[in-house]
């Protein structure tokens, strides 16, 4: 990922972002050359990204053990109209663009196809999701046969982190008077991307 030194997050950033993005994309590559990519819930557990994948779903199946994989967490994105810029009346120098967080995670990549691997995988999962519900929901709350058929329905994935990086590009390359119009704009939007990502700019100002 190409990130310029004024969108590079801090490790604290990443660890933040990390916390509030509960799911990813994880992408391999099979042994024909060919990508493949789930979206899937995880969990980040210190050097190691965990989760779980459909049985049904070939990917697992094509992931060799220790294959390199990339998870992508991504955040709120939007189109930046260069008519927000303070700037375009000054002297029309402006062009669009858009704005967006993201973090990569590069490493190697391995499948657990083991049950106890596998329900611990989704009872953390579970806890993290039910936490601060008036009546939170447990793995246990369900009969124990049932579980057990639907553990046999999905594999564990974990991938050991070896290279994170984190960009927020947020119009840190503008002027104040540029990027508070840009905050403006997107406000006016009105949907939900656009409102978090102007959020994230609101942040980020002097």
């Amino acid at each position: 990922m190409y990130v310029p030194k004024a969108n590079a997050m801090t490790a604290g950033e990443v660890s933040a972002f990390l916390d509030a993005h509960p799911a990813a994309h994880l992408v391999t590559v099979g042994p024909d050359g060919a990508p493949d990519v789930t979206l899937l819930p995880v969990l980040h557990d210190g050097d190691r990204v965990i989760g779980h994948l459909a049985r049904a779903n070939e990917h697992w199946r094509r992931i060799a053990p220790g294959s390199p994989g990339l998870v992508v967490v991504g955040g709120a994105d939007a189109y930046v109209s260069p008519g927000w810029y303070a700037s375009k009346a000054e002297h029309g120098r402006v062009v669009p663009t858009w704005n967006y967080s993201e973090v990569q995670l590069r490493g190697a990549v391995t499948v657990h196809d083991d049950p106890d691997w596998v329900l611990d995988v989704v009872t953390r999962l579970t806890q993290r999701h039910e936490a601060g519900r008036e009546h939170p929901w447990s793995v246990s709350d369900a009969p124990e046969k049932y579980v057990a058929g639907r553990l046999r329905a999905i594999v564990g994935v974990e991938l050991v982190v070896e290279a994170v990086e984190g960009k927020a590009k947020l119009s840190q390359n503008r002027s104040d008077a540029d990027r508070r119009g840009a905050l403006a704009g997107l406000r006016a939007e009105g949907d939900a991307a656009a409102t978090a990502v102007a959020d994230a700019m609101d942040a980020t100002l002097s």
